[in-house]
């Protein structure tokens, strides 16, 4: 494996596809048995986006953002209920501490269970409002020493435009983090991407609807897009 241990950013949508679901976990079951060690950070924007969140910034920022906070742990036990029935071992960490529902996030105790074996699916966000998920994957992936950030997207990599409103648009192997943020790309965002950037992380952007990608991804195989 050319990365041993990544944080894999998924968006929640995933988990409103049982079929979708069960592909991921198939494909990570297949990686981790090679020996990958993987971390989730996973969206809650399926459960919050278009709701009370988002009307006409009626409600107070940090709010919303506890709130989608929230989301994502309903998103990773999710998520961890899927895998443990297709015999991964995982288990849900959150930054917001919630004894009763799953572990609280410490860096060195998930390091611990990634070095045994388990997968382990991080929600609650950073714990603080502000922060997107990208950034949390970023954060997480900082502490927990990844090789990389596999971010799963619908599409093949990133483009110089929209891929599905412009036939025409062109699709990089690799790219700069530096000409991410001047192109201002839209593969993370900005705070996520310098983050990677100032750790040297690099990301890849990938086709998760694409079977067997993941394993691909990690044996270094040129899918999607490189950032780095």
């Amino acid at each position: 494996m050319k990365y041993k241990r990544v944080l894999f950013k998924l968006s929640g949508e995933a988990i409103d596809d049982p079929k979708l679901l069960d592909e991921i976990a198939s494909e990570v079951k297949s990686v981790t048995k090679s020996g990958a060690q993987v971390a989730i950070v996973v969206g809650g924007g399926n459960i919050i986006r278009g709701g009370i969140a988002s009307q006409d910034g009626k409600l107070d920022r940090s709010v919303a953002d506890y709130m989608g906070m929230l989301a994502t742990v309903i998103n990773a036990l999710a998520l961890t209920e899927a895998f443990k029935k297709q015999g991964i071992k995982a288990r849900t960490m959150s930054a917001v501490p919630m004894e009763r529902v799953c572990d609280t996030y410490k860096i060195r105790e998930a390091r611990k269970h990634l070095e045994n074996g388990e997968v382990i699916i991080l929600g609650g966000g950073t714990g603080v409002p502000f922060f997107t998920t990208d950034t949390n994957a970023s954060l997480k992936a900082c502490e927990l020493q990844c090789d990389a950030v596999l971010k799963a997207t619908k599409v093949d990599g990133v483009f110089d435009s929209d891929p599905i409103n412009n036939p025409d648009a062109k699709k990089f192997d690799t790219i700069s983090f530096e000409d991410v943020l001047s192109r201002e790309l839209r593969v993370m965002d900005l705070t996520a991407i310098s983050m990677c950037m100032d750790n040297n992380i690099p990301v890849i952007v990938f086709n998760m609807n694409k079977s067997g990608n993941l394993k691909k991804v990690l044996s270094g195989e040129k899918i999607g897009t490189k950032v780095g």
